[in-house]
């Protein structure tokens, strides 16, 4: 493992080193594509103010790219360039669990349903408690393999794995939902000795040549370009499928991204595989990434819509949650406008 790659993993944010590369269209199973001139014009006219709203009225939100249809129907970055990295803090969690989802069909991890410490053994003399041997990844990827954790916040650091793993344990495994940083760098852990080869080699390998994604930094935690947050939005909008090749298993796309739980906070929303399902009554629900302080990768099935969001890291923009009011109000509507054009 890297010297990034390990400091990542303290700070909770490895997660996101295989963020480098998710995404995909669903009608032509290319990558997301730019519009015609024809397009554009239709698209300017449904997000017509919309960069003028940006400036002025959402003053913590740094970037947007959003896909309607496989195709980018809007783009702002505060500083005009479309290449800088964000911090996307948790929103990496749904990308870890997109590389669990993929070592899965690869055959390298057998099941969700292996206990952890089958597959790490060292570890089971850390935790005297005897329900920790029934821990699995499915537990990790659901929170809620049951570790005593109060952190409502979700800002607690995630330590080494080891240490992780030898917490006292609140409730039996699969019984209850906590919110738990220190699972990142656990299942990072199990996916490292299950590839053989760091974590984040083995997202390049898998993700990030494949998908032609721009590399991440990993200076502080994890860090990628907004655009790339929409394409791991668009690839689990087309149920795993990018340029016709399946990256992703299906049926792990499908289980990811509906309700595994009822969740809890920080966000309160029923619970997936590292990803929060919206609550919304469509026979497929739409889904997000979640980070702290406005980072979002917000799915809406019935639209074919991905709308990415960067945003300030800091406490002041968490409370204030710009970037969920600008995703749920003018954004959604100026894609559902446009949706509704007979020249989409």
């Amino acid at each position: 493992m890297t010297c990034l790659a390990r400091q990542a993993l303290r700070t909770g944010s490895l997660a996101l080193l295989m963020l480098p590369a998710l995404l995909a269209p669903l009608h032509a199973w290319a990558q997301v594509r730019d519009p015609s001139p024809a397009e554009q014009a239709l698209d300017a006219a449904a997000f017509q103010g919309m960069d003028a709203a940006m400036a002025e009225q959402f003053p913590d939100v740094k970037s947007v790219v959003a896909v309607l249809g496989g195709r980018r129907v809007y783009t702002w970055h505060r500083d005009g360039n479309p290449d800088t990295l964000h911090d996307v803090q948790s929103a990496a969690k749904s990308a870890l669990s997109t590389l669990v989802g993929i070592a899965l069909g690869q055959g390298r991890l057998a099941s969700l349903d292996q206990p952890v410490v089958a597959l790490m053994p060292e570890w089971a003399a850390l935790n005297p408690d005897p329900r920790a041997a029934a821990i699995t990844l499915r537990h990790l990827l659901t929170m809620t393999a049951g570790f005593a954790v109060d952190d409502a916040a979700g800002t607690a650091p995630a330590g080494r794995p080891q240490d992780a793993w030898a917490r006292p344990l609140g409730s039996a495994p699969g019984q209850t939902f906590a919110y738990d940083n220190a699972l990142v760098p656990m299942l990072a852990a199990v996916l490292e000795k299950a590839c053989g080869m760091p974590l984040a080699d083995y997202a390049r390998q898998a993700l990030v040549t494949p998908l032609a994604m721009r590399e991440p930094s990993y200076r502080r935690g994890v860090q990628m370009r907004t655009e790339d947050m929409a394409r791991l939005g668009q690839l689990f909008l087309q149920k795993g499928v990018w340029d016709g090749r399946q990256l992703v298993p299906e049926a792990f796309v499908i289980d990811a991204t509906r309700p595994q739980n009822a969740g809890g906070p920080p966000v309160s929303m029923p619970y997936g595989y590292m990803w929060w399902v919206l609550r919304t009554e469509t026979p497929r629900r739409g889904f997000m990434a979640s980070g702290y302080g406005g980072q979002l990768i917000w799915v809406y099935p019935p639209l074919d819509l991905v709308i990415a969001v960067s945003s300030t890291v800091s406490a002041e923009s968490q409370r204030r949650g710009q970037a969920v009011q600008l995703v749920r109000t003018r954004l959604f509507a100026a894609a559902r406008k446009r949706s509704e054009d007979t020249g989409r």
